[in-house]
């Protein structure tokens, strides 16, 4: 078996694979696209960082390539799609850096509550200014954490050392969880009303790109400092920018960026009262030990058929299995997408039943799908097939799995029931007869709706001329509509309608959307 590392890696992860008799290790750093496409049909694994990019065409070269292991977080940088169309089990390494990430947003939490940075530069300029860099204690602040997970879960603890008051937002975190970790829940306008400082901990994903921006901001305390280590794009610079101009926050400390690096004439890097780091969350020394063992063992076991691990776009099945099984696990992730983007609340239950032929067969994979899809649209790059019941698990979050033997409409269903602490969401789909996902009924209204691309979910009331109005607002921002399915309650009744559109559709053609008589409710979702 062959394994190339083709960037650079901690020792004590090369000595892992070294260690197996069987493997040959090839440590080949700073490669080109080319180079790395005319070796790769040679090796059985392929160990990545951040440096490497693994395009379709390199997949597509790649003649015995079971494994893709990225040493991080993001698989950002791999072509997920394609290496699941190859067969190929990409995996990364979500856990190696918590305890660096944690670390380094408190270190910018002191770093602008004590202005460190500034008073550092100004005593090596010669100057002795006391009184110009006062600052401000932890003691009795309250910290207002977006994102309860591994790294926001442990940042809480050492923010907790300091005497601080913890506020959470995390949509799939429970109340019992919470308890547990001593932080109150609640609503991001509240987090962003009531807290002294704001640290961001989610993944960047469509709805968490901009999630401060200027509205956000002029929520919060002129007092308030906020602080991201997670990804650049969640808060929009833009408007960062005026808030520090113009005061409206104390500050701010940040370690990413939406163009990395930055521009270095930006503002932000001008200004006495923003902190910025280029992107060090993950630079320790421990962290790089901590993913190269991690991805090392990952990739190790993998190839041994021992499991696998950490993998995001490979349910643990045999071949065999996967090929009977691979549509309703593309059908399961559609509508957990597709009910996750619409569900309102936290969640506390998830009970997926199967009806049907699809009984017959072991569904779990099916389930692991489904409850990825339905966690994606929060969690991001964080959640994927095989943690994703571990993650719901670990919110407290109730998953069942459920075979029925009573006789359906369909000859093979997968219904969906998510109980939040404000709704209970219903979701069937089924497979047509060339195997294409479809979803058959929202709630208790019948439709024919296909899961694919971009789709607008609406509900109106059933009046004459909607779907005409609909119809003239999407071309009127020339917004071709591929298909339209819609089912209603009883006539007079409630109508839900599933629009699928041949592109994205921007925010003012959906405020006109929800501005028409009649229109109740409109969501743009992606699958």
């Amino acid at each position: 078996m062959k394994i190339l590392i083709s960037d650079k890696l901690a020792q004590e992860g090369i000595d892992i694979l070294k260690a197996v008799k069987e493997f040959q290790v090839d440590c080949k750093y700073g490669l080109k696209p080319d180079e790395l496409k005319a070796i790769i049909k040679d090796y059985d694994a392929l160990i990545i960082r951040s440096a490497t990019t693994v395009t379709a065409d390199i997949i597509e070269a790649a003649q015995k390539l079971k494994v893709i292991g990225r040493a991080g977080v993001g698989l950002d940088n791999v072509d997920l799609p394609a290496a699941t169309k190859k067969g190929i089990v990409a995996m990364n390494t979500p856990a190696g850096n918590t305890t660096s990430t944690a670390e380094h947003t408190m270190s910018l939490i002191l770093s602008l509550s004590r202005n460190i940075p500034q008073a550092c530069a100004s005593l090596k300029a010669g100057k002795w200014e006391r009184s110009k860099f006062e600052g401000v204690e932890l003691y009795g602040k309250t910290l207002g954490i977006i994102g309860l997970g591994r790294i926001g879960s442990t940042v809480s603890k050492m923010a907790k050392s300091f005497g601080m008051k913890i506020l959470a937002y995390d949509p799939f975190l429970s109340m019992e969880v919470a308890t547990k970790l001593g932080v109150e829940v609640v609503e991001l306008k509240e987090l962003f009303k009531t807290s002294d400082y704001i640290t961001i901990h989610i993944p960047k994903s469509a709805e968490t790109k901009h999630l401060i921006s200027h509205k956000e901001f002029a929520m919060m305390k002129n007092t308030v400092r906020v602080i991201n280590c997670a990804r650049g794009g969640i808060i929009d610079e833009a408007a960062l920018i005026d808030a520090l101009k113009n005061k409206k926050i104390a500050g701010a400390a940040l370690d990413v960026y939406e163009t990395e690096p930055p521009d270095f004439n930006s503002p932000l890097l001008k200004f006495d009262h923003c902190v910025a780091t280029p992107h060090l969350g993950a630079s320790t020394t421990e962290a790089q030990v901590n993913v190269a063992i991690e991805i090392a063992e990952s990739v190790r076991n993998a190839i041994q058929g021992k499991g696998i691990m950490n993998a995001a776009n490979f349910p643990s099945v045999s071949a065999e299995a996967y090929k009977i099984l691979e549509p309703y696990i593309n059908l399961a992730e559609r509508m957990g997408k597709f009910a996750g983007q619409l569900i309102q609340g936290r969640i506390k239950e998830i009970n997926i039943v199967y009806g049907g032929t699809v009984t017959t067969h072991k569904v779990a994979p099916v389930t692991m799908s489904c409850v990825y899809g339905l966690l994606s649209p929060i969690l991001g790059e964080s959640v994927n097939f095989i943690n994703a019941i571990d993650l719901a698990r670990d919110r407290a979050i109730k998953v069942q799995e459920i075979h029925s033997s009573k006789e359906e409409e369909f000859v093979n269903l997968v219904s969906l029931e998510v109980i939040t602490d404000k709704e209970a969401f219903h979701l069937w789909g089924t497979l047509s007869a060339n195997n294409k996902p479809r979803i058959v009924k929202i709630n208790n209204i019948y439709v024919e709706a296909t899961p694919a691309g971009y789709m607008l979910f609406i509900n109106n009331n059933d009046k004459p001329g909607i779907v005409g109005a609909v119809g003239t607002i999407l071309a009127e921002g020339n917004i071709n509509i591929g298909s339209i399915s819609f089912g209603r309650e009883k006539q007079g009744g409630l109508v839900i309608s599933v629009v699928n559109v041949d592109s994205d559709v921007p925010d003012p053609v959906l405020e006109k959307l929800r501005k028409k008589k009649d229109v109740l409710f409109v969501k743009l979702i992606k699958v």
